[in-house]
Protein backbone atom coordinates (compact mmCIF):
# COMPACT_ATOMS: atom_id res chain seq x y z
CA UNK A 1 0.00 0.00 0.00
CA UNK A 2 1.20 3.31 -0.74
CA UNK A 3 2.80 5.68 1.74
CA UNK A 4 0.83 8.96 2.97
CA UNK A 5 1.92 11.48 4.98
CA UNK A 6 0.32 13.45 7.53
CA UNK A 7 0.25 17.56 7.26
CA UNK A 8 0.62 17.28 3.49
CA UNK A 9 -1.83 18.81 0.89
CA UNK A 10 -2.64 16.15 -2.16
CA UNK A 11 -3.94 17.26 -5.50
CA UNK A 12 -6.48 14.45 -7.42
CA UNK A 13 -3.37 14.28 -9.89
CA UNK A 14 -1.36 12.43 -7.31
CA UNK A 15 0.88 15.53 -6.15
CA UNK A 16 1.69 17.04 -2.85
CA UNK A 17 2.74 19.70 -1.41
CA UNK A 18 4.43 20.38 1.89
CA UNK A 19 4.26 23.90 2.68
CA UNK A 20 6.94 25.92 5.17
CA UNK A 21 6.30 29.30 5.52
CA UNK A 22 5.90 31.40 2.56
CA UNK A 23 7.08 28.36 0.49
CA UNK A 24 5.56 24.75 -0.90
CA UNK A 25 7.57 21.86 -1.88
CA UNK A 26 6.07 20.28 -4.73
CA UNK A 27 6.31 16.46 -5.63
CA UNK A 28 4.38 13.37 -6.65
CA UNK A 29 2.99 11.15 -4.36
CA UNK A 30 4.22 7.74 -3.41
CA UNK A 31 0.71 6.14 -4.60
CA UNK A 32 2.39 8.00 -8.88
CA UNK A 33 5.04 6.90 -8.26
CA UNK A 34 4.57 3.41 -8.09
CA UNK A 35 1.83 3.64 -10.80
CA UNK A 36 4.46 5.11 -12.79
CA UNK A 37 7.22 2.17 -12.13
CA UNK A 38 10.82 3.34 -12.57
CA UNK A 39 11.44 6.94 -13.40
CA UNK A 40 13.73 7.37 -15.61
CA UNK A 41 13.64 11.57 -16.27
CA UNK A 42 11.78 14.65 -15.14
CA UNK A 43 11.01 17.44 -16.77
CA UNK A 44 10.94 20.29 -14.55
CA UNK A 45 10.52 24.26 -15.01
CA UNK A 46 13.03 27.28 -14.99
CA UNK A 47 13.99 28.70 -11.43
CA UNK A 48 11.82 32.01 -11.84
CA UNK A 49 8.90 30.50 -13.65
CA UNK A 50 5.57 30.71 -12.53
CA UNK A 51 3.13 28.06 -11.88
CA UNK A 52 -0.73 27.82 -11.96
CA UNK A 53 -2.81 26.01 -9.29
CA UNK A 54 -4.23 23.05 -11.89
CA UNK A 55 -1.92 23.82 -14.07
CA UNK A 56 1.41 21.66 -16.36
CA UNK A 57 4.71 22.54 -14.69
CA UNK A 58 6.80 19.42 -15.98
CA UNK A 59 6.35 15.90 -17.08
CA UNK A 60 7.90 12.49 -14.89
CA UNK A 61 8.73 9.87 -17.62
CA UNK A 62 8.93 6.20 -16.38
CA UNK A 63 9.88 3.48 -18.24
CA UNK A 64 6.21 2.07 -18.33
CA UNK A 65 4.41 5.88 -19.69
CA UNK A 66 5.11 9.49 -19.19
CA UNK A 67 2.78 11.70 -16.58
CA UNK A 68 2.48 15.17 -16.74
CA UNK A 69 2.90 16.90 -13.81
CA UNK A 70 0.52 19.49 -12.44
CA UNK A 71 1.29 22.28 -9.78
CA UNK A 72 -1.42 22.15 -7.00
CA UNK A 73 -0.45 25.82 -5.91
CA UNK A 74 0.31 28.92 -7.73
CA UNK A 75 3.35 30.81 -6.93
CA UNK A 76 7.35 31.42 -8.33
CA UNK A 77 9.59 28.39 -8.74
CA UNK A 78 12.69 29.42 -6.65
CA UNK A 79 14.07 25.93 -6.45
CA UNK A 80 14.18 22.94 -8.61
CA UNK A 81 15.42 19.65 -6.50
CA UNK A 82 19.18 19.15 -9.18
CA UNK A 83 19.54 15.86 -8.10
CA UNK A 84 16.85 14.62 -10.00
CA UNK A 85 18.34 15.57 -12.97
CA UNK A 86 20.86 12.84 -12.77
CA UNK A 87 19.20 10.72 -10.44
CA UNK A 88 15.71 10.78 -11.36
CA UNK A 89 15.42 7.33 -9.42
CA UNK A 90 15.31 8.96 -6.09
CA UNK A 91 11.59 9.64 -6.80
CA UNK A 92 10.99 5.93 -6.40
CA UNK A 93 13.06 5.21 -3.21
CA UNK A 94 11.10 8.28 -1.17
CA UNK A 95 8.53 10.22 -2.90
CA UNK A 96 7.94 12.33 0.20
CA UNK A 97 11.64 13.50 0.47
CA UNK A 98 12.48 13.66 -3.40
CA UNK A 99 10.54 16.97 -4.01
CA UNK A 100 10.52 18.21 -7.78
CA UNK A 101 10.26 21.81 -7.23
CA UNK A 102 10.28 24.59 -4.68
CA UNK A 103 7.74 27.58 -5.27
CA UNK A 104 7.16 30.58 -3.13
CA UNK A 105 3.58 30.80 -2.49
CA UNK A 106 1.36 33.29 -4.01
CA UNK A 107 -1.96 32.41 -2.75
CA UNK A 108 -2.43 30.09 0.33
CA UNK A 109 -6.27 29.94 0.31
CA UNK A 110 -5.20 27.76 -2.74
CA UNK A 111 -4.58 25.41 -0.09
CA UNK A 112 -7.64 25.03 1.09
CA UNK A 113 -9.17 23.32 -2.31
CA UNK A 114 -6.64 20.48 -1.67
CA UNK A 115 -7.17 17.30 0.20
CA UNK A 116 -5.96 16.47 3.47
CA UNK A 117 -4.05 13.07 4.53
CA UNK A 118 -7.15 11.16 4.92
CA UNK A 119 -9.19 12.34 1.86
CA UNK A 120 -6.42 11.46 -0.27
CA UNK A 121 -5.77 8.06 1.13
CA UNK A 122 -9.92 6.89 0.44
CA UNK A 123 -9.25 8.33 -2.43
CA UNK A 124 -6.19 5.82 -3.65
CA UNK A 125 -7.69 2.93 -1.65
CA UNK A 126 -10.71 3.49 -3.73
CA UNK A 127 -8.79 3.72 -6.92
Amino acid sequence: MAKVLEGLYYSESHEYVRVEGEYGYIGITDYAQHALGNVVYVDMPEVDDEVEAGEQFGAVESVKAASDLFSPVSGTVVEVNEALEDAPELINQDAFENWIIKVQLTDATELDNLMDAAAYKALTENA
